[in-house]
């Protein structure tokens, strides 16, 4: 069979750990026999990073501005214990903060639903997508560590010269500090891109903050919100018939638990960042959820939204059998191969998209998956296959359709 021809390559973003194995076996045993592919290379994993003093993340985020398309693997955002682990030169930041940051995104993650694995929450029918703001915040703060007691204040200095001063605390022993940012201009960016993805995928729109406790920083987001959809959405979403609403976070949460799903929940940066690993795990695991970072310009990079997997990684390394899910990170491939064959009219690009992603569920479907899988589906018939061997079973899957 010849293999599928592609025009424009793929930015393609090397990870760490566990997602960087299961990243080489996905490419050997469901991409090359099948796609002539077409990357632009980036290794973002942490010793490259280390060696490169992070550049390599920042000339990746840049290719994907160019290319228009990325797909990334999982990384390490270096701890303490990672500094003397991977003898880092300093603790470097998140590669995925750095990305959103030039790439000014929204990322989009939304649970993969299979039959055999029904969620915890009895009631949730459909997918929840949740919408996290990707700039700013604790992600992007500066920290002090308070040694005495003194005055802590927080100071804007305009470009006239003219002051804003207010006074955080006075200390009178040690303690800690935080400052965190945003702009109005990365949150009009979220704003319309969480407007625009409600109307392309025809789901309502929900928006939470705290803007009664922060009575500034969350309410700027609240009106902004407010003010683009009144002018440029509120007729588009009645036309479209979907609905747009904000209300306080833990109300939001309150709402969640007792929906039935199949709507875009809009959080900040952290809450986005817990609430989707909740959502995740709570349809069924963290690797069964997609994940897409869209900027206003219309530039996509997907990828897994779980982590590296270390515990499986170091049982790797001792040479022990793994059952690590590769779910989510098949998905961020077949994402991006299908966004890019839509860019470059590649039908075929966008149809072996689908059916590749059609084979994995209907092998979990028939019984087939990793050890995470197992531990809480419904079907009574079941295999636990290997990291490599799950990868293997989808190739077979995929060639008897």
């Amino acid at each position: 069979m010849e293999k599928i021809k592609m025009t424009t390559p793929l930015v393609e973003m090397d990870g760490d750990e566990m997602t960087r194995i299961l990243w080489q076996m996905i490419k050997d045993e469901l991409l090359l026999p099948f796609i002539d592919l077409k990357t632009e290379y980036y290794d973002l994993g942490l010793e490259y990073r280390n060696e490169t003093n992070d550049q390599v993340t920042i000339d990746s985020a840049e290719a994907t501005k160019k290319y228009g398309v990325a797909v990334k693997c999982a990384t390490i955002t270096p701890n303490a214990a990672r500094m003397s682990e991977y003898n880092l030169k300093e603790m470097w930041k998140s590669p995925n903060g750095t990305i959103r940051a030039a790439l000014d995104g929204t990322v989009f993650r939304t649970p993969i639903i299979v039959k055999g694995i029904e969620p915890c929450v009895k009631n949730w029918e459909k997918p929840i997508t949740l919408a996290r703001h990707a700039y700013g915040d604790v992600y992007k703060n500066t920290e002090i560590k308070v040694p005495g007691p003194g005055k802590a204040e927080l100071v804007f200095t305009g470009e006239d010269g003219t002051q804003i001063k207010e006074t955080i605390h006075n200390f009178t022993g040690s303690g800690i500090l935080q400052g965190i940012h945003n702009t109005d201009k990365s949150i009009t960016s979220f704003a319309k891109a969480c407007f625009n993805y409600a109307l392309d995928t025809k789901q309502d729109l929900w928006f939470a903050t705290k803007d009664t406790i922060s009575k500034k920083y969350d309410h700027n987001f609240k009106d902004l919100f407010q003010d683009i959809y009144e002018k440029e959405y509120e007729e588009k979403f009645k036309q479209a018939g979907i609905e747009y609403f904000y209300t306080l976070i833990d109300d939001a949460v309150a709402r969640v638990m007792k929906a039935k799903g199949g709507f875009i929940w809009a959080c900040k940066n952290y809450d986005g960042d817990v609430m989707s690993d909740m959502v995740s795990s709570a349809f069924g695991s963290l690797a069964m959820m997609t994940s897409v970072l869209v900027s206003p310009s219309g530039v996509y990079e997907y990828e897994a939204a779980h982590g590296t997997v270390q515990r499986h990684y170091y049982k790797h390394l001792k040479g022990e059998e793994t059952s690590t899910n590769s779910v989510a990170t098949i998905f961020a491939w077949t994402g991006a191969l299908r966004k890019r064959g839509e860019l470059d009219g590649i039908q075929e690009l966008e149809a072996f998209a689908d059916k590749l992603e059609h084979a994995t569920l209907q092998t979990i479907e028939s019984g087939k998956m990793t050890k995470d899988l197992a531990l809480i589906t419904s079907l009574k018939e079941v295999t636990v296959l290997s990291s490599e061997n799950f990868i293997k079973a989808i190739r077979e899957t995929y060639e008897a359709m």
